[in-house]
């Protein structure tokens, strides 16, 4: 239960750190390409890459804040960055093949799931 809590908090925080700083970059920038995004995807990987390299080399990060920061903060910030940091690792780990693919299928799939969403919810 207090794990579950402090994956709420920290995606609590995450989720209105993204629609901050999604909202000041939209209104910015151009309504015909989502800037806001963008800018949360490339954000959020960044920091998800930063703060796990950190605790592997440096810092310790105990199983608590791990949750609140990462899977939680990050997690409700954007889910990009973990997609962005699994495929490091396998990248890391010599599996580019395996990296590839996940890339691939999460691109392919996710884009076919949308479109069926939106197939069936347009009736």
């Amino acid at each position: 239960m207090r794990a579950a809590l402090l994956v709420a908090l920290g995606g609590a925080v995450g989720s209105v750190l993204r629609y901050a700083i999604g909202g000041v970059v939209s209104r910015g920038g151009s309504a015909a390409f989502p800037w806001g995004t963008l800018v949360v995807n490339v954000l959020g990987s960044f920091a998800i890459g930063g703060l796990l390299t950190l605790t592997e080399a440096r810092v310790s990060l105990s199983p608590e804040l791990r949750l609140l920061l990462v899977t939680g903060v990050l997690g409700g910030f954007t889910t990009f960055s973990a997609f962005s940091w699994e495929t490091l690792a396998l990248a890391r780990a010599g599996l580019g093949m395996q990296a590839a693919a996940y890339v691939a299928a999460s691109i392919a799939v996710g884009l076919a799931a949308a479109w069926a969403g939106h197939l069936l919810a347009r009736g």
